[in-house]
């Protein structure tokens, strides 16, 4: 053998390609949409109206079973970007930075900026706020400030047109807008996709690999777009979209959330829907998902203009959401639950290295915390190491409770079987409008909800949590569920209570416990 020749076969089982020059290594760019669960024609939903998603599926890999870690914005976002546990960033709610609260952890973008790349964030990327030091982590994860668009200050702001389609004036639920009537004529996602393709541009000259991420607001809550892509979903097709109406009797009160930010709308506050079980009337359910479905498919379009300037030959993509949504499923509304519909999310990824002319959909059990390593290895940087499972762990400031997805993408490993790990905080065993039992402050945290996700079932356990020292008591149960998704792929029966299930159930148990440790 040459000596180059063996130089070759080195460097292969070696990774020496990570130490190319910076002017050959990928671009990566990293699309978040906000609360969407999988409502694309990618992934069978024959209600969606996304072509540009759709199109992008085409030469990429469908994760068609992706799992958020919490279904909650600030502690989903900290949990994929540090590529930690919620437990692990002792983050539930939106009121602490996991610098100065837990670990100096690194993150995903500030990874590849310590390698190299020149890392920038449009939108909604991190949370904003306390949780990101209110500074979306600059200047650790970010070359250089974050870009927030202007119109973001209004986003909670009474900028609705009233019924009659005059003055702004109302804090509406569903909220289509004509883009003269507000605020700089534009809206938040307009802003980010523009300074996006501002970015790509001024990269092209650049001989250093950059790392982009764009955060859309939408579909998140109110459902603020522009008016037109209401009149793509004709609202009688949403009547039938479930037949849930009442709480499932099985399902523990714990585990149930009252959808309180819904509630709070000027267009729902004075409906006088019951607390905390409601039902919704019919027409308000069928407007809500038609409002759901019109924002997916504005923020599909505003993709489609990020795609149309993306050289896909040299560039990384990975798109995904933050967390589920739920539309009625359970007789339930928004996130803030430990059910499929709430943490369930499309994950998409897309490299040069694995071209492919039809998608490729990959059914392993798969979690947000895996996209950190997964793009480390898609970029050929040093492997991002595995954290330890003592409690040493939050020592170890770079490292990943993840696996990386690149042995799947390689077309490896792919009939081993993984489990996902979500979990939700509760302040009681009933739901609360003080404290909010949906998004309870740290402080008033008294339960935790850990689900497990195999490959066939559900289970979640409900139990003692003691939030002073982030300690957990097993054996003081508030709920317990299993679904089996064979059967219940809605999670519409609680088998917990039949005895031929108990030997199931005693397993996921044990292995529930062990997943969290």
């Amino acid at each position: 053998m040459s000596k180059l020749a063996a130089l070759l076969l080195l460097c292969f089982f070696t990774g020496c390609w990570a130490n190319a020059s910076a002017s050959s290594r990928y671009n990566v760019v990293m699309v978040i949409f906000d609360d969407l669960r999988p409502a694309l024609g990618a992934y069978g939903d024959v209600l969606a109206r996304t072509p540009n998603l759709d199109a992008f599926a085409q030469g990429s890999s469908i994760f068609t079973r992706a799992y958020s870690q919490q279904a909650l914005c600030a502690p989903s976002r900290n949990s994929l970007l540090t590529g930690r546990r919620p437990d692990t960033l002792h983050l539930y709610d939106f009121y602490s930075y996991w610098r100065s609260f837990v670990g100096n952890f690194t993150t995903l973008p500030q990874y590849f900026k310590e390698h190299g790349y020149y890392t920038y964030s449009c939108g909604k990327v991190f949370h904003p706020g306390l949780s990101s030091n209110n500074t979306d982590d600059y200047p650790l994860s970010w070359s250089a400030p974050a870009f927030r668009p202007r119109t973001e200050q209004f986003m909670n702001s009474p900028v609705c047109p009233d019924r009659n389609g005059g003055v702004l004036r109302k804090n509406y639920l569903i909220c289509p807008v004509h883009l003269q009537t507000q605020p700089y004529k534009t809206l938040p996602d307009i802003e980010s996709v523009t300074e996006a393709l501002r970015f790509i541009e001024s990269r092209k000259r650049q001989r250093q690999p950059y790392f982009l991420a764009l955060g859309f607001h939408k579909p998140h809550i109110n459902f603020r777009f522009p008016r037109q892509f209401l009149g793509h979903f004709p609202l009688q097709q949403f009547y039938n979209y479930t037949t849930d109406t009442v709480k499932p009797p099985e399902m523990p009160d714990v585990a149930w959330n009252p959808y309180t930010d819904v509630r709070s709308r000027d267009d729902f506050k004075h409906t006088n829907i019951s607390f905390p079980y409601g039902p919704i009337s019919e027409l308000q359910a069928a407007q809500i998902r038609q409002a759901y479905y019109a924002s997916v498919a504005y923020v599909d379009d505003l993709f489609g203009k990020l795609l149309a300037r993306l050289d896909l030959e040299r560039t990384v993509v990975v798109v995904l959401g933050d967390h589920g949504w739920s539309l009625g499923e359970h007789a339930e509304w928004a996130k803030y639950s430990n059910f499929e519909v709430a943490l369930r999310v499309p994950l998409i990824i897309r490299s040069p290295e694995f071209p492919l002319t039809q998608p490729r959909r990959l059914h392993s059990i798969t979690e947000l915390l895996d996209v950190f390593p997964t793009l480390v290895d898609l970029a050929h940087l040093p492997p991002l190491p595995s954290c330890n499972t003592s409690s040493v762990a939050r020592e170890q400031l770079t490292c990943g409770e993840g696996k990386s997805l690149y042995p799947q993408l390689q077309g490896l490993g792919l009939a081993e079987e993984h489990v996902a790990l979500s979990q939700y905080p509760r302040p009681g065993m009933l739901p609360t409008k003080h404290p909010n039992s949906d998004k309870p402050k740290l402080r008033n945290i008294k339960i935790m909800g850990y689900s497990l996700r195999t490959d066939f079932y559900r289970y979640t356990l409900w139990v003692r949590f003691h939030a002073h020292n982030f300690s957990r008591d097993w054996h003081n149960i508030y709920g317990e569920e299993l679904y089996d998704h064979r059967l219940d792929a809605g999670e519409e029966l609680n088998l917990v209570s039949l005895s031929e299930f108990n030997a199931i159930r005693h397993r996921l148990r044990r292995q529930l416990i062990e997943a969290v440790g």
